[in-house]
Protein backbone atom coordinates (compact mmCIF):
# COMPACT_ATOMS: atom_id res chain seq x y z
CA UNK A 1 0.00 0.00 0.00
CA UNK A 2 2.89 2.75 0.85
CA UNK A 3 4.23 1.58 -2.56
CA UNK A 4 1.33 2.08 -4.40
CA UNK A 5 0.85 5.56 -2.28
CA UNK A 6 4.52 6.71 -3.18
CA UNK A 7 3.83 5.87 -7.06
CA UNK A 8 0.79 8.03 -7.02
CA UNK A 9 2.67 10.87 -4.99
CA UNK A 10 5.08 10.43 -7.47
CA UNK A 11 2.53 10.96 -10.42
CA UNK A 12 0.77 13.45 -8.75
CA UNK A 13 4.02 15.52 -8.50
CA UNK A 14 4.63 15.19 -11.61
CA UNK A 15 1.54 16.01 -13.59
CA UNK A 16 1.41 19.33 -11.10
CA UNK A 17 5.03 19.93 -12.72
CA UNK A 18 3.73 19.71 -15.83
CA UNK A 19 0.07 22.20 -15.19
CA UNK A 20 2.86 24.52 -13.54
CA UNK A 21 5.40 24.27 -16.59
CA UNK A 22 2.23 24.66 -19.23
CA UNK A 23 0.86 27.53 -17.22
CA UNK A 24 4.37 29.28 -17.17
CA UNK A 25 4.44 28.74 -20.76
CA UNK A 26 1.19 31.08 -21.10
CA UNK A 27 2.68 34.20 -22.08
CA UNK A 28 1.03 37.12 -20.30
CA UNK A 29 -1.85 39.15 -22.30
CA UNK A 30 -1.15 41.01 -23.99
CA UNK A 31 1.98 40.17 -25.30
CA UNK A 32 2.34 42.10 -28.52
CA UNK A 33 0.29 45.69 -29.68
CA UNK A 34 -3.25 45.10 -29.73
CA UNK A 35 -4.89 46.39 -32.91
CA UNK A 36 -8.32 48.08 -32.64
CA UNK A 37 -10.17 47.50 -36.02
CA UNK A 38 -12.31 50.96 -36.75
CA UNK A 39 -14.95 49.28 -39.45
CA UNK A 40 -16.20 52.57 -40.72
CA UNK A 41 -14.50 55.58 -42.34
CA UNK A 42 -12.11 57.86 -40.71
CA UNK A 43 -13.82 61.70 -38.97
CA UNK A 44 -17.15 59.56 -38.38
CA UNK A 45 -18.41 59.39 -34.79
CA UNK A 46 -16.82 55.98 -34.18
CA UNK A 47 -13.19 57.08 -35.31
CA UNK A 48 -12.62 59.85 -32.32
CA UNK A 49 -14.58 57.96 -30.21
CA UNK A 50 -11.60 54.91 -30.25
CA UNK A 51 -8.86 57.75 -29.91
CA UNK A 52 -10.61 58.82 -27.15
CA UNK A 53 -10.21 55.12 -25.22
CA UNK A 54 -6.69 54.17 -27.22
CA UNK A 55 -4.40 56.10 -25.10
CA UNK A 56 -5.60 55.10 -21.79
CA UNK A 57 -5.74 51.43 -22.96
CA UNK A 58 -2.44 51.29 -24.01
CA UNK A 59 -1.60 52.94 -21.20
CA UNK A 60 -3.50 50.45 -18.57
CA UNK A 61 -2.48 47.28 -20.85
CA UNK A 62 0.77 48.08 -21.45
CA UNK A 63 1.01 47.42 -25.02
CA UNK A 64 0.24 49.84 -27.94
CA UNK A 65 -3.33 50.17 -29.36
CA UNK A 66 -2.99 50.63 -32.57
CA UNK A 67 -6.06 52.05 -34.49
CA UNK A 68 -6.64 49.96 -38.31
CA UNK A 69 -9.17 51.89 -39.70
CA UNK A 70 -11.42 49.64 -42.49
CA UNK A 71 -14.07 51.02 -43.77
CA UNK A 72 -16.34 49.49 -46.22
CA UNK A 73 -19.15 47.26 -46.93
CA UNK A 74 -21.80 48.50 -44.58
CA UNK A 75 -19.12 47.54 -41.72
CA UNK A 76 -18.84 44.61 -43.00
CA UNK A 77 -14.89 44.76 -44.66
CA UNK A 78 -13.61 45.14 -40.81
CA UNK A 79 -16.15 43.07 -39.10
CA UNK A 80 -14.72 40.29 -41.26
CA UNK A 81 -11.16 40.65 -40.55
CA UNK A 82 -11.77 40.50 -36.73
CA UNK A 83 -13.86 37.38 -37.27
CA UNK A 84 -10.95 35.87 -38.94
CA UNK A 85 -8.54 37.37 -36.44
CA UNK A 86 -6.76 35.06 -33.67
CA UNK A 87 -8.69 34.80 -30.53
CA UNK A 88 -5.84 36.07 -28.42
CA UNK A 89 -7.39 39.65 -27.67
CA UNK A 90 -4.75 41.07 -29.95
CA UNK A 91 -7.10 42.07 -32.20
CA UNK A 92 -10.39 43.86 -31.33
CA UNK A 93 -13.46 45.58 -33.01
CA UNK A 94 -15.23 49.06 -32.33
CA UNK A 95 -18.41 48.34 -32.99
CA UNK A 96 -22.24 49.97 -32.99
CA UNK A 97 -24.49 47.43 -31.41
CA UNK A 98 -27.67 48.62 -33.79
CA UNK A 99 -25.28 48.21 -36.78
CA UNK A 100 -24.03 45.39 -36.30
CA UNK A 101 -27.54 43.60 -35.61
CA UNK A 102 -29.40 45.74 -39.04
CA UNK A 103 -26.64 43.56 -41.00
CA UNK A 104 -27.73 40.47 -39.75
CA UNK A 105 -31.61 41.77 -40.47
CA UNK A 106 -30.76 42.92 -44.28
CA UNK A 107 -27.84 41.47 -45.91
CA UNK A 108 -28.22 37.95 -46.90
CA UNK A 109 -24.97 35.93 -47.07
CA UNK A 110 -22.89 37.38 -44.56
CA UNK A 111 -19.23 36.41 -44.44
CA UNK A 112 -19.85 35.53 -40.69
CA UNK A 113 -21.70 34.97 -38.44
CA UNK A 114 -23.22 38.61 -36.42
CA UNK A 115 -23.59 36.04 -33.01
CA UNK A 116 -21.74 33.17 -33.12
CA UNK A 117 -18.77 34.24 -34.38
CA UNK A 118 -18.03 36.97 -31.93
CA UNK A 119 -17.76 37.55 -28.32
CA UNK A 120 -19.19 40.86 -26.90
CA UNK A 121 -16.53 42.85 -24.71
CA UNK A 122 -18.12 45.95 -23.79
CA UNK A 123 -20.39 48.46 -24.26
CA UNK A 124 -18.69 52.37 -23.77
CA UNK A 125 -21.04 54.79 -24.47
CA UNK A 126 -24.49 55.89 -26.14
CA UNK A 127 -26.09 59.02 -27.90
CA UNK A 128 -29.09 60.13 -29.34
CA UNK A 129 -29.75 60.87 -33.42
CA UNK A 130 -30.22 64.44 -33.83
CA UNK A 131 -32.20 65.59 -36.83
CA UNK A 132 -29.99 68.07 -38.34
CA UNK A 133 -30.73 71.00 -41.72
CA UNK A 134 -28.35 72.81 -43.80
CA UNK A 135 -28.94 76.57 -42.10
CA UNK A 136 -30.63 77.33 -45.99
CA UNK A 137 -33.85 75.03 -44.96
CA UNK A 138 -36.43 77.25 -44.15
CA UNK A 139 -37.51 75.34 -41.22
CA UNK A 140 -36.77 76.55 -38.00
CA UNK A 141 -38.35 73.84 -35.74
CA UNK A 142 -39.52 69.93 -36.50
CA UNK A 143 -43.08 71.22 -37.16
CA UNK A 144 -42.06 73.58 -39.63
CA UNK A 145 -39.65 70.87 -41.38
CA UNK A 146 -42.37 68.38 -42.05
CA UNK A 147 -44.38 70.90 -43.28
CA UNK A 148 -41.46 71.94 -46.04
CA UNK A 149 -41.06 68.14 -46.23
CA UNK A 150 -44.51 67.30 -47.38
CA UNK A 151 -44.50 70.27 -49.74
CA UNK A 152 -41.92 69.45 -51.53
CA UNK A 153 -42.03 65.46 -51.62
CA UNK A 154 -39.28 63.80 -52.67
CA UNK A 155 -37.36 66.87 -53.13
CA UNK A 156 -35.27 67.35 -49.80
CA UNK A 157 -32.19 65.44 -49.73
CA UNK A 158 -30.45 63.20 -46.79
CA UNK A 159 -27.39 61.18 -46.54
CA UNK A 160 -27.05 57.65 -45.48
CA UNK A 161 -23.93 55.49 -44.90
CA UNK A 162 -24.46 52.71 -47.52
CA UNK A 163 -27.37 50.75 -47.51
CA UNK A 164 -30.07 49.63 -44.85
CA UNK A 165 -27.66 51.18 -42.06
CA UNK A 166 -28.87 52.97 -38.65
CA UNK A 167 -29.15 56.80 -40.42
CA UNK A 168 -31.15 55.10 -43.37
CA UNK A 169 -33.50 53.23 -41.26
CA UNK A 170 -33.82 56.37 -38.46
CA UNK A 171 -34.36 58.47 -41.59
CA UNK A 172 -37.16 56.10 -43.27
CA UNK A 173 -39.08 55.62 -40.11
CA UNK A 174 -39.02 58.87 -39.43
CA UNK A 175 -40.18 59.67 -42.58
CA UNK A 176 -43.14 57.04 -42.57
CA UNK A 177 -43.93 58.36 -39.17
CA UNK A 178 -45.19 62.07 -40.63
CA UNK A 179 -46.06 61.44 -43.97
CA UNK A 180 -43.44 62.23 -45.81
CA UNK A 181 -40.61 61.25 -48.50
CA UNK A 182 -36.96 62.10 -48.87
CA UNK A 183 -34.25 61.42 -51.54
CA UNK A 184 -31.49 59.43 -49.98
CA UNK A 185 -28.30 59.76 -50.69
CA UNK A 186 -25.65 56.76 -50.07
CA UNK A 187 -22.13 57.16 -48.47
CA UNK A 188 -19.27 55.21 -47.51
CA UNK A 189 -18.84 57.09 -44.63
CA UNK A 190 -21.00 59.29 -42.40
CA UNK A 191 -18.17 62.23 -42.62
CA UNK A 192 -18.26 62.10 -46.51
CA UNK A 193 -22.49 62.77 -45.79
CA UNK A 194 -21.80 65.33 -43.69
CA UNK A 195 -18.93 67.44 -45.85
CA UNK A 196 -22.16 67.56 -48.31
CA UNK A 197 -24.76 68.41 -46.31
CA UNK A 198 -22.31 71.39 -45.09
CA UNK A 199 -21.91 72.45 -48.28
CA UNK A 200 -25.21 72.66 -49.00
CA UNK A 201 -25.60 69.48 -51.39
CA UNK A 202 -27.96 67.73 -48.75
CA UNK A 203 -30.82 69.29 -47.33
CA UNK A 204 -30.72 66.89 -43.86
CA UNK A 205 -30.01 63.77 -41.82
CA UNK A 206 -29.55 62.12 -38.02
CA UNK A 207 -26.01 62.30 -37.42
CA UNK A 208 -24.68 61.98 -33.74
CA UNK A 209 -23.46 64.95 -32.13
CA UNK A 210 -20.08 63.63 -31.92
CA UNK A 211 -20.12 64.42 -35.62
CA UNK A 212 -21.84 67.03 -36.16
CA UNK A 213 -21.28 69.22 -33.18
CA UNK A 214 -18.28 71.43 -34.07
CA UNK A 215 -20.17 72.42 -37.69
CA UNK A 216 -23.31 73.57 -35.36
CA UNK A 217 -21.17 75.72 -32.76
CA UNK A 218 -19.94 77.83 -35.85
CA UNK A 219 -23.51 78.12 -37.68
CA UNK A 220 -22.79 75.66 -40.51
CA UNK A 221 -25.46 73.30 -39.74
CA UNK A 222 -28.50 74.10 -37.52
CA UNK A 223 -30.27 71.21 -35.30
CA UNK A 224 -33.75 70.94 -34.58
CA UNK A 225 -34.85 68.01 -32.63
CA UNK A 226 -33.27 65.11 -30.45
CA UNK A 227 -34.10 61.45 -30.63
CA UNK A 228 -33.71 60.37 -26.96
CA UNK A 229 -36.02 60.95 -23.81
CA UNK A 230 -33.86 63.92 -22.51
CA UNK A 231 -32.25 66.80 -23.90
CA UNK A 232 -28.34 66.71 -24.34
CA UNK A 233 -26.22 67.81 -21.85
CA UNK A 234 -23.92 69.13 -24.66
CA UNK A 235 -27.06 70.34 -26.54
CA UNK A 236 -29.62 71.67 -24.42
CA UNK A 237 -30.89 74.09 -26.58
CA UNK A 238 -32.12 71.67 -28.78
CA UNK A 239 -35.63 69.98 -28.34
CA UNK A 240 -36.72 66.43 -28.06
CA UNK A 241 -38.61 64.84 -31.13
CA UNK A 242 -41.27 64.34 -27.88
CA UNK A 243 -41.19 68.20 -27.22
CA UNK A 244 -41.07 68.95 -30.97
CA UNK A 245 -44.68 67.51 -31.25
CA UNK A 246 -43.63 63.60 -32.09
CA UNK A 247 -43.69 61.80 -29.62
CA UNK A 248 -42.26 58.28 -29.29
CA UNK A 249 -39.80 58.58 -31.83
CA UNK A 250 -36.43 57.07 -30.38
CA UNK A 251 -33.10 56.49 -32.47
CA UNK A 252 -30.41 55.89 -30.16
CA UNK A 253 -27.14 53.87 -31.02
CA UNK A 254 -24.72 52.20 -28.45
CA UNK A 255 -21.11 52.05 -28.76
CA UNK A 256 -19.48 48.79 -27.98
CA UNK A 257 -16.28 46.50 -28.26
CA UNK A 258 -16.61 42.72 -29.88
CA UNK A 259 -13.50 40.06 -29.75
CA UNK A 260 -13.60 37.16 -31.64
CA UNK A 261 -15.70 34.09 -30.82
CA UNK A 262 -13.48 31.79 -29.13
CA UNK A 263 -11.19 34.45 -26.74
CA UNK A 264 -10.82 32.91 -23.46
CA UNK A 265 -12.85 34.43 -21.01
CA UNK A 266 -9.52 35.60 -18.69
CA UNK A 267 -8.86 37.84 -21.60
CA UNK A 268 -12.21 39.26 -22.04
CA UNK A 269 -12.41 40.25 -18.73
CA UNK A 270 -9.13 42.07 -18.24
CA UNK A 271 -10.44 43.94 -21.57
CA UNK A 272 -14.01 44.93 -20.26
CA UNK A 273 -12.72 45.84 -16.87
CA UNK A 274 -10.07 47.96 -18.25
CA UNK A 275 -12.62 49.53 -20.42
CA UNK A 276 -14.63 49.89 -17.14
CA UNK A 277 -12.03 51.76 -15.47
CA UNK A 278 -11.56 53.83 -18.25
CA UNK A 279 -15.48 55.00 -18.56
CA UNK A 280 -15.02 55.80 -15.17
CA UNK A 281 -12.45 58.46 -15.05
CA UNK A 282 -14.16 61.83 -14.19
CA UNK A 283 -11.94 63.03 -17.68
CA UNK A 284 -13.24 60.09 -20.15
CA UNK A 285 -16.88 61.63 -18.81
CA UNK A 286 -16.44 64.81 -18.95
CA UNK A 287 -15.24 64.74 -22.70
CA UNK A 288 -18.01 62.23 -23.68
CA UNK A 289 -20.64 64.49 -22.27
CA UNK A 290 -19.44 67.43 -24.14
CA UNK A 291 -19.16 65.72 -27.55
CA UNK A 292 -23.61 64.99 -26.87
CA UNK A 293 -22.38 61.56 -25.75
CA UNK A 294 -23.24 59.49 -22.24
CA UNK A 295 -21.01 56.96 -20.84
CA UNK A 296 -22.52 53.66 -20.49
CA UNK A 297 -20.49 50.98 -19.65
CA UNK A 298 -21.88 47.05 -19.47
CA UNK A 299 -19.96 44.20 -19.06
CA UNK A 300 -20.05 41.04 -22.18
CA UNK A 301 -23.56 39.48 -20.99
CA UNK A 302 -25.45 42.55 -20.61
CA UNK A 303 -23.74 43.75 -23.94
CA UNK A 304 -24.90 40.21 -25.88
CA UNK A 305 -28.50 40.54 -24.18
CA UNK A 306 -28.40 44.51 -25.71
CA UNK A 307 -27.65 42.84 -29.17
CA UNK A 308 -30.83 40.53 -29.09
CA UNK A 309 -32.87 43.30 -28.00
CA UNK A 310 -32.38 45.61 -30.80
CA UNK A 311 -32.09 42.69 -33.01
CA UNK A 312 -35.88 42.32 -31.96
CA UNK A 313 -36.69 46.11 -31.76
CA UNK A 314 -35.24 47.05 -35.72
CA UNK A 315 -36.47 43.68 -36.81
CA UNK A 316 -40.08 45.35 -36.42
CA UNK A 317 -39.04 49.21 -37.72
CA UNK A 318 -37.11 47.10 -40.87
CA UNK A 319 -40.90 45.53 -41.43
CA UNK A 320 -43.04 48.30 -40.83
CA UNK A 321 -41.55 50.95 -43.00
CA UNK A 322 -40.92 47.91 -45.13
CA UNK A 323 -37.02 48.89 -46.06
CA UNK A 324 -35.25 46.59 -48.39
CA UNK A 325 -31.36 46.83 -48.99
CA UNK A 326 -30.18 48.79 -52.33
CA UNK A 327 -27.47 49.08 -53.94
Amino acid sequence: MSASRGILGGLMAVLLAVFAAAALAQPAYPSKPVRFIVPYAAGGSVDPLVRLFTPKLSESLGQQVVVDIRPGGNTIIGTDALAKSPPDGHTILATVVTNHVINALLIPNLPFDSVKDFTPVATVSNTDYVLVLHPSVPARNLKEFIALAKSKPGQLNYGSVGSGGISQLGNEHFSMLVGIKMQRVPYKGSALALIDLVAGQLQAGFYTPISFIQYMRSGRLKAIAVSGNNRLQALPEVPTFTEAGLPGFEMRVTYGVLAPAGTAKPIIDKLSGEFAKIVALPETRERLSGQGMVPFYTGPDAMAALMKTDTVKYAQVIKAANIKLEN
